[in-house]
């Protein structure tokens, strides 16, 4: 099995596009269990004009987003014949910690693991890191496969 997927291929697993897709590229994928997202967050983010004009920074959401979308991304690309047809909706976000401000420039490293899985439903845990491997932000939380229609 393939350890590392870049953008195109991301695309072909999650539903998420421009200006919501927060992943560069997936690497070190051990099959439903973790893998590690990354995303370089360009001067020219959308949401940089609003957040804030006059020190922008990455809202903490996106983080949380980012490391969501490597959870679906994994999962997506572990069972890929059975969720081709499927999409993965995030269902709660609990114990979310913001230790660090994310700039215009910042490279960022979402470092997910499944928790464990119930049918449909998975609980994941995460850990946004810098390229100095601080911690950014952690956070715990649930999603679920559903039919796309």
């Amino acid at each position: 099995m393939k350890t590392e997927i870049l953008l195109d291929e991301i695309k072909e697993l999650i539903p998420h596009r421009d200006p919501f897709l927060f992943l560069d590229k997936l690497f070190n994928i051990e099959k439903l269990s973790s893998a590690t997202g990354f995303k370089s967050f360009k001067a020219d983010e959308p949401f940089f004009k609003g957040h804030f004009p006059e020190k922008s920074v990455v809202p903490g959401v996106i983080l949380v987003e980012m490391m969501a979308q490597t959870a679906a991304a994994l999962i997506a690309f572990s069972i890929k014949e059975e969720t081709f047809d499927k999409i993965v909706y995030l269902m709660n976000i609990s114990e979310t910690k913001f230790r660090k401000p994310v700039f215009p420039g910042d490279e960022v490293y979402a470092y997910v693991t499944a928790l464990r899985s119930r049918g449909r439903v998975w609980k994941f845990n995460g850990i946004a890191k810098d390229t100095n491997d601080c911690i950014i932000a952690e956070s715990t939380w649930s999603a679920t496969i559903m039919d796309k229609k």
